[in-house]
């Protein structure tokens, strides 16, 4: 890995928002501890978490930024998820932030290679009929964030088998939001498991008619 030694750090707004956005993830009970990662999109790549250092004590120029060829600015070492933020970008123009917790429930259910099904028609707000549960890879492998682009594929969130959750949106109150809404989704599915391992689920057409509803679902800008 090549070392760019910047000592100015850009985008320190952005910045900022992604410790916030890292602290809101413990906070609101998606996350624990160092876990986890967040990232945004900037202009020629992105900034991300730096590895190992707890979210209370990252400050705005331990977030790292990541040219689209690889290479991180400064001394301090990116997410050792930093390949799927990366890859994500790469393929998906339409994210500019990424999530990835270890949320209990949603984890719960990657453990078990389970994706999540149309139970509740609320599954759409992930931009599709299910969330897909991508197959189990080491952390920080080109084979996970492979794995994980394939999930992603016409989703806002999947699962990763063993290990947790990946939520995109077009900002990181989106992306938030969407982990947010399938820990939620994943809290209710685990609990209608325990009354029916086979629950009542809806139809793709009436799924692809949520999907297309969500598209002006709620204030339209004139």
């Amino acid at each position: 890995m090549t070392f760019l030694n910047l000592n100015h750090q850009p985008d320190l707004d952005q910045r900022r928002k992604i410790i916030a956005t890292a602290l809101d993830m413990n906070r609101l009970g998606i996350n624990q501890g160092k876990s986890g990662n967040v990232s945004a999109r900037i202009a020629n790549g992105f900034l991300v978490t730096p590895t190992g250092i707890p979210y209370a004590e990252t400050r705005p120029e331990q977030i790292v930024a990541m040219h689209m060829n690889g290479v991180y600015e400064g001394t301090i070492l990116p997410s050792s998820e930093w390949r799927f933020h990366h890859d994500i970008y790469a393929s998906r123009p339409d994210v500019h932030a990424i999530v990835h917790t270890h949320a209990s429930y949603a984890t719960t259910l990657a453990c078990m290679g389970r994706e999540i099904p149309a139970f509740h028609y609320m599954i759409a707000m992930a931009g599709g009929e299910d969330i897909r549960c991508a197959p189990y890879a080491t952390f920080g492998t080109q084979e996970l964030s492979d794995y994980a682009v394939t999930a992603l594929h016409d989703r806002n969130a999947c699962l990763l088998a063993q290990h947790g959750m990946i939520a995109v949106g077009e900002s990181l109150e989106k992306a938030l939001a969407v982990a947010v809404e399938v820990e939620s989704l994943a809290r209710m599915y685990w609990q209608i498991l325990q009354l029916n391992p086979q629950p009542p689920i809806l139809s793709a057409d009436e799924m692809k008619t949520v999907v297309e509803r969500f598209k002006t679902y709620g204030q339209q800008s004139s």
